[in-house]
């Protein structure tokens, strides 16, 4: 039961306060072009001290937070940190209204897993941790070398950048600046294209707003965040809600993707206090008490005890929470965080004024340059429970309206886009934008005919259909549109099978809830009550085999 409590609250930690490693995945087919592409991932780097030695990274965070593994002499060190957190919380919080106590243990807890890594109160990194040297030494080396000299083409993967994706975006993309300028000088070319994914479009516009696009050939942006992503615009900003249907989804997908790993015991409890009411009801109860107490209160010390000094994150906040997070974080105007922190604050704001505010500017200047384009948004995913956009179309960390720079989605999971929504866009002549599952309207986005979607590839993965596409858009002679592939506008991948089909009404329903949605429409007493008992029986079984 140790381990149960500890897989539980420990999965809840991750979705308050983790946003997920970002992985990468080799193209399964050989493309080559005459142009030199330079890709660019988000955080998904380790981060290494002076000495070389490993200080942080992502995808090892999570499988401490959710590991069930028992330490030394039989102790379970998440679940004791998990321990010295609920207890303070309950027996002082909840009991006497005293939270300090909960704050400083939370503050401990947490943001012991941050303290080589956070940047100082500027928004600057203090100890010059950074990515790897072998990485630092791969980039001098290509930056030196022609590969197309060599094996008679450019591929995918020559040309890496690689940065601290701590670091505000704009000093990024100086970094790329002097990358590319090299890389032109070493291939003879007078143009590279850009193939960004996640943080790695921050950067590419970051640069495009400050050298335009004269050396830029194309520009491609995968599970972009350049709009802003929910799962950290809206945790920094005090939009949360709790979502209990909404955590049995999260796992589902998780466990799907195989970025975790959870017993049936796990999901089988979640599942009963869902159907027990017990969510409900904690549901209202945060609602009325505890959301200024708990939530609001501590965000701000611990978001600047663990992500946000990065100033990397504060470029994934959409324009209109900013101001909201701002004062979520900082407090209002004139207050002492706020001159505390205004090394930082001035970090942030200027990426806002230089580079968020002038997105608009920064696409019209890559379309009128010629430069080629393509856009994937992924979706068939749900943003974690605690987000108020936790029931929007999204790949997991970002909303698809907000990843595709504009597409139309049906207004929650739940729904599909109306028969008057799609009888008016056929009337209009605009009837192939709409997705054979009913939920997306390519209509409306930023470069319609430039962007493609990929429904159940989560915003971490990056299949090779997507690379391999990417690649074949920004170097080509012309602008290629969703018109020029046998893929369509719209794709479906089988985890199965890892296969990528065009999408008809026959495969679109991924959802790895989408039987329990149809059931979750049912609204009635008897069916609660079967539900529940369901549930109950499903908790037995994974108990005994727990």
């Amino acid at each position: 039961m140790k381990k149960f409590t500890a897989i539980l609250l420990s999965f809840i930690l991750i979705c308050l306060t983790v946003v997920p490693a970002l992985a990468m995945e080799t193209p399964s087919e050989t493309i080559g072009s005459d142009v030199p592409v330079i890709a660019m991932f988000g955080d998904g780097e380790a981060i290494y001290d002076e000495e070389g030695n490993k200080i942080f990274k992502f995808s090892e965070i999570l499988n401490v937070l959710g590991s069930s593994e028992e330490g030394e002499n039989g102790e379970d060190p998440v679940a004791d940190a998990v321990i010295s957190i609920l207890q303070p919380f309950l027996l002082e919080g909840i009991l006497r209204d005293e939270w300090d106590n909960y704050y400083a243990a939370l503050e401990k807890e947490i943001g012991e897993l941050f303290t080589e890594i956070r940047f100082d109160k500027n928004g600057e990194n203090c100890n010059n941790s950074d990515i790897s040297k072998n990485l630092r030494e791969i980039m001098a080396t290509q930056e030196k070398t022609d590969y197309k000299a060599q094996r008679g083409s450019y591929y995918v993967y020559d040309y890496q950048f690689w940065y601290d994706w701590r670091q505000d975006p704009r000093e990024s993309a100086e970094e790329l600046h002097s990358y590319i300028e090299n890389i032109k000088k070493a291939t003879g070319c007078d143009k590279v294209a850009l193939l960004a994914h996640c943080l790695g479009t921050t950067v590419a516009v970051s640069y495009i707003a400050k050298y335009g696009t004269d050396s830029i050939y194309g520009v491609a942006l995968d599970g972009s965040v350049i709009e802003g992503a929910e799962i950290i615009s809206e945790a920094i900003s005090g939009k949360f809600t709790l979502d209990g249907e909404g955590i049995n989804r999260l796992i589902l997908d998780m466990n799907s993707t195989g970025s975790a790993n959870l017993s049936e015991f796990v999901t089988a409890s979640i599942d009963l206090a869902i159907k027990s009411g017990v969510v409900g009801t904690l549901t209202d109860t945060v609602k009325a008490t505890i959301y200024q107490k708990v939530v609001k209160g501590v965000t701000s010390a611990l978001s600047l005890s663990t992500f946000f000094t990065w100033p990397g994150y504060w470029a994934c906040v959409s324009e209109e929470d900013f101001d909201d997070a701002l004062e979520y974080v900082f407090g209002e105007e004139d207050s002492v965080k706020r001159e505390e922190y205004a090394g930082l604050i001035d970090k942030i704001n200027g990426y806002h004024k230089d580079v968020r505010l002038e997105l608009d500017n920064i696409y019209d200047e890559i379309e009128a340059s010629g430069a080629r384009i393509a856009v994937i948004g992924k979706y068939g995913f749900q943003i974690a429970p605690i987000c108020k956009s936790s029931d929007q179309i999204s790949d997991q960390y970002a909303t698809l309206s907000k990843a595709s720079l504009g597409a139309t989605t049906a207004p929650s999971i739940f729904e599909t886009l109306s028969d008057d929504y799609i009888a008016q866009r056929e009337a209009e002549g605009k009837g192939k934008y709409i997705s054979p599952d009913k939920l997306v309207d390519a209509s409306t986005c930023r470069f319609p005919d430039y962007t493609w979607f990929t429904k159940n590839i989560s915003h971490s993965y990056w299949h090779s259909f997507e690379t391999a596409l990417m690649f074949n858009v920004i170097t080509a002679d012309r602008q290629y549109t969703v018109n020029d592939f046998d893929c369509t506008q719209f794709v479906v991948h089988d985890y199965e099978t890892g296969v990528v089909s065009p999408m008809t009404e026959d495969n679109c329903h991924t959802e790895n809830w989408y039987d329990d949605v149809k059931d979750g429409q049912k609204t009635g007493f008897i069916d609660r009550i079967i539900a529940f008992f369901r549930s109950l029986i499903n908790w037995f079984k994974a108990l005994f085999s727990f």
